[in-house]
Order: structure tokens, then sequence, then C-alpha cells
């Protein structure tokens, strides 16, 4: 079916915002000149950013994968005992951002082995992973409970066995969902910030940072941030080619759906169990037991509670704002690819995702210069703010949404026009409340990562305006543990709560 003028246009206004940061890029680099640039895009430093951005990427997805998927089949198509509690417990470290996982390893390590240092490329390696295969897993388990059994069971009477059934049919109906979390991980890892700063493994993201925030050296910050761009470009051309390889799973729900069949462990239970807990309560234990010893000693302190408080409502505040406006611009461009994926719809999706791999300080500093130059009036604003993260933000609403809008039969909408209603009123009460449970995802995924977003956060908070994540990397700075400790709990149990939430909703299905 056609798809609205106005909802195209609504559609590019989105994609706009998320390419900011590009058009940052762009005027930047055109203000060095050329041979400069080249030569700091091919120079030495860059090569051995390269080599360990890369290194680190591959090492930490792949790790991923493996955990992700793992633990989704082990949740929705097995008999292991104590799935469920398994399932909801592998999602927490969502929760925990990768900077307080990186505060929490190497606090412990100073409580255990003073005098020892926790830090380079392998604790990068093991921090950013712990908190990170969520990002595959979730979708991974929404993808599995969604999947229609009948399909397997029909595989299964021509005669193939339960192994070659769900690698055959199964995994090959979820492809799309792993590829999509595998490259939200990877792209997570070549943004990410916090970790490798306070872990000290020089990557792409923080000698951007270094170069933007110093002030010494703005040509190395961009011409660094354009090899991101590439970095980034390549892994959606790839993702890209394997979604059109994919299969477009069909689903079923309500009463009429038939249970799974899952796989018995048998004399295996007890080793598997083993291997699955071990990673999600290493993931959890470590830093939630080193920011339990420090917030006892923090909260001590004089005034501690008040500035808990008030960063948490702030938190709270900016959060809710960037789950609103993202999510709502992130329907339109939704709906477009839903019925009528154009090239110049997928164009849009795929630019979303480019501006999405930029660091934080690129997407903070595009955004100041807006303020500074178009719109002064709401410089250090919460304005500002949110539209920093709606560009931050847009594609982790925009897959849920995405996935939602594809189960939404468009027969429906068509029944609505031919009845009278405009085309607009026919998505409003037809097809949005389809797609809720989509669009609540995707809100949720949203409001949990802008609780745990730095870097936007600390160039574009209005004056006075401080958030649970802003205070810690304040006392991290210094290197005060048992102030920065409180921040860091807090942090974690409020992002908890949407973490919890997703993965509850998924696991209904799973009986």
């Amino acid at each position: 079916m056609a798809v609205p003028l106005w909802l195209r246009a609504a559609a590019v206004i989105a994609t706009l915002v998320a390419m900011l940061p590009l058009f940052y890029l762009i005027i930047r680099m055109a203000q060095f000149p050329l041979p400069d640039f080249l030569d700091t895009v091919f120079s030495a430093r860059s090569a051995r950013l390269a080599y360990t951005s890369l290194t680190l990427t591959g090492t930490v997805t792949v790790l991923c994968l493996i955990l992700g998927v793992g633990l989704a089949f082990l949740v929705t198509r097995t008999q292991l005992p104590g799935r469920l509690i398994l399932g909801v417990a592998a999602a927490l470290p969502l929760a925990v951002p990768s900077y307080v996982a990186a505060f929490g390893w190497q606090s412990m390590n100073a409580l255990i082995n003073p005098g020892t240092s926790f830090e380079g490329f392998l604790a990068a390696a093991i921090v950013i992973t712990s908190v990170t295969y969520p990002y595959i897993y979730l979708p991974v388990v929404a993808a599995l409970v969604s999947v229609d059994p009948a399909q397997e069971e029909a595989a299964r009477a021509l005669g193939r066995g339960p192994v070659d059934t769900f690698f055959s049919v199964t995994v090959r109906q979820a492809a799309p969902a792993i590829t999509a979390g595998t490259l939200l991980c990877a792209i997570y890892v070549i943004a990410d910030f916090g970790a490798v700063s306070i872990l000290r493994v020089d990557t792409f993201t923080r000698a951007v940072f270094t170069s933007f925030s110093m002030g010494f050296d703005r040509l190395g910050g961009v011409a660094l941030s354009s090899v991101l761009l590439v970095f980034t470009l390549c892994l959606l051309i790839l993702e890209g080619r394997v979604r059109r390889t994919g299969t477009r799973y069909s689903t079923m729900s309500g009463e009429g759906r038939a249970r799974p069949a899952r796989f018995s462990m048998g004399r295996f239970t007890l080793p598997i169990m083993a291997l699955a807990w071990a990673p999600v309560l290493i993931a959890l234990a470590v830093p939630l037991s080193a920011l339990l010893v420090w917030s006892v000693r923090g909260v001590s302190r004089p005034g501690s509670l008040g500035e808990i408080g008030s960063a948490l409502l702030n938190s709270l505040w900016a959060a809710g704002l960037a789950a609103l406006a993202t999510t709502a611009i992130a329907i339109p461009l939704a709906l477009w690819l839903a019925r009528r994926p154009s090239r110049l719809a997928r164009l849009l999706e795929r630019t979303a995702y480019l501006a999405h791999s930029l660091p934080g300080v690129v997407i903070g500093l595009s955004v100041v210069m807006l303020g500074i130059a178009v719109l002064p009036a709401l410089y250090q604003t919460m304005w500002m703010l949110t539209l920093a993260y709606c560009a931050l933000m847009l594609p982790l609403a925009l897959g849920p949404v995405l996935a939602s809008a594809l189960s939404a039969p468009p027969e429906l909408e068509e029944a609505a026009q031919s009845l009278g209603s405009s085309p607009g009123a026919g998505y409003l009460r037809v097809t949005l409340p389809l797609m809720l449970p989509g669009i609540l995802s995707g809100a949720l995924l949203v409001l949990l990562t802008t609780i745990k977003e730095l870097p936007a956060t600390l160039m574009l908070r209005p004056t006075g305006f401080d958030t649970l994540a802003t205070r810690l990397w304040t006392y991290t700075g210094g290197e005060s543990y048992a102030a920065a400790a409180p921040f860091a709990a807090m942090l974690v149990l409020v992002a908890a709560v949407p973490a919890w939430m997703m993965i509850s909703r998924l696991l209904k299905e799973v009986r």
C-alpha cells in the first residue's frame, strides 16, 4: 500500500535529527586542508588505533554472539532447570554501564590485590563483553518466542531431526534478530568511551574525546571520527547483505499457539547449567560486590543522600524526555520501512545507524554548534540535551518499533480506509495499537540507555544539572571510590527496572 506523503516527510525529519553529527563532521572537515587531513587519517597513530579498535570490536562481538545466542537458546528451547530465572538474570547486565562495570572491576581488584592494576586490552574485552551481550540476547529471545512452532513441526514431519530442524528452520528465521543484535553490539563497542578510558585502552573513541576535550587537536578529532564512520559503514553494508538473505519469520500468538519442542540436556544438565550461570553471575557479582563495599563508606558522607536524590530525579527527567521524543520520531520511519521499503527508506535507516556509531562527544559537539550558531536561546537547555539524545538513540527505538510494524497486518489499515477512515486515522486507530508492544520496548530501551549515557550529557547538560552518570564520572576522575559508589549503585538499580520489564514481558511467552 502507498505511504502517505506526510508520513514520509516525518520520517525524513526524524533522520535529519540523527544526521546532525554527520553535518558537523562535514563542516569541520571542510575547514582543514586536504593534505593535513589525509596525513592524519593515514598516520601511524591511526593505524595503531584502528588495529586496537577493530581487534577489540571483533573479540567482544564474537564473545557476545556466543553468549547471547547460547543463553537465548537455553532459555527458550531447552528443559534446563531454572531457565526462567536464568532468563531474567541474563538480561540484567544490560543495566550496568560499561564505565560502572570497569569501575567495579578495577575497585574490586584494588580491594583484593592492592598495588596491582586491572587495565589493558584483555580487561577491556572482559568488562565490555560482560555488559554488552544482552544486546544480542534480548532480540534473539524475542525472535525465538515469536517464531511459529508449526514450521518446526512441519520440518520434523518431513523427516528432519531436532538438531537439523533447529539450525535449518529456527535459527534461519531468527537470523534477522541475530544480525541486528550483532550490529548493535559491534557499534556499541566501537563507540564506547567510558570503559576504555578507565581501563586505559587506546581506541578511536578515547582518542577522539581527548582531541576534542583538550582542544589542542581538533583536526585529529575530526579525522579519527571520519575513520569511525568508515568502519561503521562497512558493518552496515555487511549486515544489510546478511539481512537480505534472511527469512522473514511468521508469528503466532494466543491459545492456539503450539508449544515449541524443547531439548533435554540429560546427563549434561549440571555442566551446562554451570556454563550458563558462570558468565551471568560474574557479570553481575563483580561490579555489584565492589559497589556494595564502597557504597557503605560513601553514603556516610555529609550531604551524600541529598546529592544522590537530586541526581536521580535529574536522570529520570532527562531519560523520560529522551524516551518519549526518540520513540515518537522513530514511528514514521518504521511505518515507511514496513509498508514500502524503498531505497530512500533504507538509506534513511542506514544513515540513522551510521550517526549512532559516532562517539557521544561528537554528537554533543554537533548539537553545541547548532545551539551557538542557530538556536542560541536553547543552548544549554533540556531541549538541546533531548535533541542530542534523539540523534544518539534513534536506532535503539527504531529496531523494536520496526519489528512491531512488520507484524501489524497492512490489510487492517486498508479495511479501515474502505470504511471511510483517512490514512492518518487508520494508522492511529488500527496500526499504532498493534505496534504498542514494540513502541514500549523501544521506549524502555532508550530510557535504559539514556540513564547510562555519559559524554553527550557531560557536554550539553544545563548549568547545575547533574545526573547519576555525571556525578559518578566526577568522583571517579579523582579515584574517589567511596564517593562514586553510591551514584553507581543507584544508576544500576534504576537501569535494572526497564531491563527487568523488557525481559519479563518476553519470557511470558516461554512456558
